[in-house]
């Protein structure tokens, strides 16, 4: 599974997961109420319409699974979730004039991200329309990109050593920032002053840059030394993260000034546009 992501419709976010060996999204069942009800108490619609279902014989509701999903208070709890055939079922039950445009997103949605199976670069091409819709510079949108590539890479590498999503890259990904900028993925987003933001879309471009560095390095050192367990792979996080924090010493010490900052990437779009 991927880590829960936000999918929009008409700007109300609808959480949803990826199964890579089912090849299928998951959406959360509540927020897909939601959206199509507009009902402040979407929970106590699902409840009612899941015994309305029940009473009239149907499995569909029995048949539905839970998956844990992060809330609006930023930890994961279960979810009841529906696939998208499920879901397709589970409109027919709502009355609303949104239920065939929701069809439609769904569908639209499900194929994007089988092409992007497909062709992995219509996902950085939609990613690219985003960050420039947002209003991005330039620059800061290429070292973006190309972090992406440079962490899948790690991650494949991770993969390749029987390492666990989720906790464990949790885990090195915390050694690697520790390690160059001093700081945890936590701490890191607390000095950003973000909450639920993505902290590498809130980074300078240097900041970016660094973090390439040490990423890169991680996965070149654990291509060289092979390591064989969770333990060793922490050692050469350690070390791949050491290699972006020696740039980043002798980077402050020709400018006189400190790298990981509170400034963002979100601070200087934010003063850009209130400036136009």
């Amino acid at each position: 599974m991927k880590p829960t992501a936000i999918q929009l419709f008409e700007q109300k976010q609808v959480r949803s997961l990826w199964n890579e060996d089912e090849e299928k999204w998951y959406f959360s069942i509540v927020d897909v109420v939601a959206v199509l009800t507009d009902s402040p108490r979407a929970r106590k619609y699902w409840n009612a319409l899941k015994t309305k279902l029940k009473d009239e014989g149907s499995e569909l509701s029995q048949n539905m699974g839970q998956l844990k999903m992060q809330s609006a208070d930023g930890k994961f709890y279960l979810t009841e979730v529906a696939d998208t055939e499920q879901l397709f079922r589970l409109i027919q039950s709502i009355p609303s004039p949104k239920a065939e445009p929701f069809k439609l997103w769904l569908a639209q949605v499900a194929a994007e991200r089988l092409d992007e199976l497909q062709d992995p670069e219509l996902s950085i091409d939609r990613a690219l329309e985003q960050y420039v819709r947002l209003g991005y510079s330039e620059s800061w949108i290429n070292q973006r990109l190309k972090s992406i590539e440079i962490r899948k890479e790690l991650t494949d590498e991770w993969k390749g050593r029987g390492l666990k999503e989720g906790v464990q890259f949790a885990t090195l990904t915390d050694i690697i920032t520790k390690a160059w900028a001093g700081k945890t993925t936590k701490e890191y987003k607390v000095l950003k002053g973000l909450k639920k933001e993505n902290l590498r879309d809130n980074i300078t471009n240097i900041e970016l840059i660094l973090n390439m560095l040490a990423e890169a390095s991680t996965k070149d050192i654990s291509q060289a030394v092979n390591p064989s367990t969770f333990e060793e792979s922490k050692k050469v996080a350690q070390q791949g993260g050491n290699v972006a924090k020696v740039a980043m010493k002798e980077l402050e010490a020709k400018t006189g000034k400190r790298v990981v900052t509170s400034i963002s990437a979100k601070t200087t779009l934010n003063k850009k546009l209130n400036n136009e």
